[in-house]
């Protein structure tokens, strides 16, 4: 499995949240998955598997997420976090899609 490919048995906030981490892992490394293990509502099943599992309201576990990312590495974060799943988003309605990645 590459680095963005992805179970399709996932929901689109375990997608999300995957490509976020995966995306800002290659950039500062298991950085990335430490700091994911501390959102809160986002649960990493097995970081070397890029295995994770949303609960709650995923819009909130996204932006949350996002917001820890942004919080330690400034605004361009958040661009890569975007940049990592705009095919995903595209197709969401817009109330759907978490306010970080809009």
């Amino acid at each position: 499995m590459s680095a963005l490919t992805l179970p399709n048995n996932m929901s689109i906030f375990d997608q999300i949240s995957i490509r976020i981490i995966k995306e800002q892992a290659l950039i500062i490394g298991p950085l990335a998955w430490d700091e994911a293990k501390k959102v809160s509502g986002l649960t990493v099943v097995d970081p070397k598997k890029g295995e994770v599992t949303v609960s709650g309201d995923g819009k909130q576990v996204v932006d949350g997420l996002v917001s820890r990312y942004v919080r330690l590495f400034g605004r361009t974060s958040q661009e890569v976090c975007k940049g990592a799943v705009q095919d995903l988003v595209v197709d969401m309605k817009a109330e759907e899609v978490p306010t970080s990645l809009k």
